[in-house]
């Protein structure tokens, strides 16, 4: 277990951030690609900024707390409560309630923290405080939005977002709103766009596709669910050496992007590592954006509902653990087959039907490629952060982030969760399929 500075944060009393201007009162439906069981969570994501000196003498809280204030009139929203209505309807209460605000301050300076602020991050229920009745997603806020000061004159700017309102794509576009307020525009350049209906059910739904990523086989569920609580976190940077080590393994006539090759590097060393029976089913559900990709559905350029959809390729453990890492990476490279306009309306469709399904645990890795979320470009006056994005694997769920290692080199980082005996393993097969070792990050105890 990596070693970790004592950190103390007093924090101030929390306090409701409502838009500075009027908003309109009413309910708006979410889409029913928001309204998945899976997406009932919060993200959590850090973004750590250095002592500026053109800013000294001024406190980063109050000109992010003043420029949520004039986000929210465009994002009113966000300001609002989820409510549900017949069969699980997320829907939003407009009220202007307002989102969570925390104001903090910490005993270090931001340096002292080192590589430990990268995901999965040990400070991050620190700098994200969980303000008691917050969490919930029905009647609660939101956003919880945290500014903690660093003795340094740094700090860090801690969101937690609720995932049904809002994509990575979301996300970015909200930040980039809040980042041109703050600066003095009286508008984002980026105008939000609500239409919900467009990534809605059909009126006669119909699933027609197939959705391995919804496929539960109760006795693999019911295996993982029994270690979620014993699983450790550890990051692992992957830059062009380690990518180029991977790539000597796969045909040469088996092109792909490095993203899909990696995606196959972790699947098959992930599988190799539980030690699963030879005939266990295991799956790899890729999170895939869908704004752009099809000439025939275009969605607005301000939508910032999610928009995503979430094929999953599926093989038996043990021929993916014993065959080549080309056949892994062609299961992979068939996903993006599913870019298509069809797809996406029958997981829509398919949620209605099936009442709002999580997506399988039945030996799943999801993996999100974040790596355009841009939560490393965001200026609020003190400049580009050190590091921004979210802080932190979900169970299952992993995300590649852009960061630098100590050498300055790019690549990209992804925090995996695994209990601890296969962590171990993973780490060692890892560090065979390379021929060198791939620099871990962090690991953390209990999630």
């Amino acid at each position: 277990m990596a070693q970790t500075m004592p950190v103390s944060i007093t924090y101030h009393k929390p306090e409701l951030v409502a838009p500075s201007m009027v908003t309109p009162y009413e309910t708006k439906h979410l889409s029913d690609i928001d309204d998945q069981g899976s997406l009932r969570f919060q993200i959590p994501s850090l973004m750590f900024y250095k002592y500026n000196s053109s800013m000294e003498g001024k406190d980063p809280a109050k000109f992010i707390k003043h420029g949520l204030s004039k986000t929210l009139v465009f994002y009113y929203p966000l300001a609002g409560r989820l409510i549900e209505g017949p069969n699980k309807k997320l829907m939003v209460n407009c009220n202007g309630e307002g989102v969570l605000f925390v104001e903090a301050d910490a005993n270090v300076e931001l340096e002292k923290l080192g590589e430990s602020i990268k995901p999965p991050c040990p400070y991050l229920d620190l700098l994200l405080h969980n303000v008691p009745g917050s969490d919930g997603i029905i009647g609660c806020p939101l956003l919880l939005v945290q500014v903690t000061r660093f003795n340094c004159g740094g700090f860090v700017v801690g969101f937690r977002v609720n995932h049904t309102m809002m994509d990575a794509y979301g996300f970015k576009i909200f930040l980039n709103a809040l980042s041109e307020l703050i600066q003095g525009a009286s508008a984002p350049s980026i105008l939000p766009v609500w239409q919900r209906h467009l990534l809605s059910a059909r009126s006669s739904p119909c699933i027609t596709c197939t959705h391995h990523e919804f496929d539960e086989q109760i006795e693999s569920k019911i295996a993982w669910e029994s270690m979620e609580d014993k699983l450790i976190q550890q990051s692992f940077f992957f830059g062009n050496k380690e990518m180029e080590a991977m790539r000597t393994q796969v045909s040469p006539n088996c092109e792909s992007t490095k993203f899909e090759l990696l995606m196959a590097f972790l699947w098959k060393c992930r599988t190799i590592a539980l030690n699963l029976h030879s005939e266990q089913i295991v799956r790899l559900t890729y999170l895939i954006n869908i704004r752009g990709k099809s000439q025939k559905f275009k969605l607005p350029h301000g939508y910032y509902g999610n928009a995503f959809i979430s094929p999953a390729t599926v093989s038996k453990a043990g021929l993916l653990c014993s065959s080549s890492l080309t056949y892994t990476v062609e299961l992979v490279k068939k996903l993006k087959n599913h870019m298509n306009e069809e797809y996406i309306k029958s997981v829509s469709d398919l949620m209605l039907i099936k009442g709002r399904p999580e997506l399988s645990k039945s030996w799943n890795f999801i993996i999100s490629d974040n790596r355009s979320a841009g939560c490393d470009g965001f200026d609020f006056g003190w400049g580009k952060p050190i590091l921004g994005g979210v802080a932190q694997a979900i169970s299952l769920i992993s995300f590649g982030v852009p960061v630098k290692n100590d050498k300055e080199e790019k690549g990209i980082l992804i925090a995996i969760s695994l209990p601890p005996l296969a962590m171990e393993k993973f780490q060692e097969v890892i560090y065979k399929m390379t021929l060198r070792n791939v620099e871990g990050v962090n690991i953390i105890s209990k999630m």
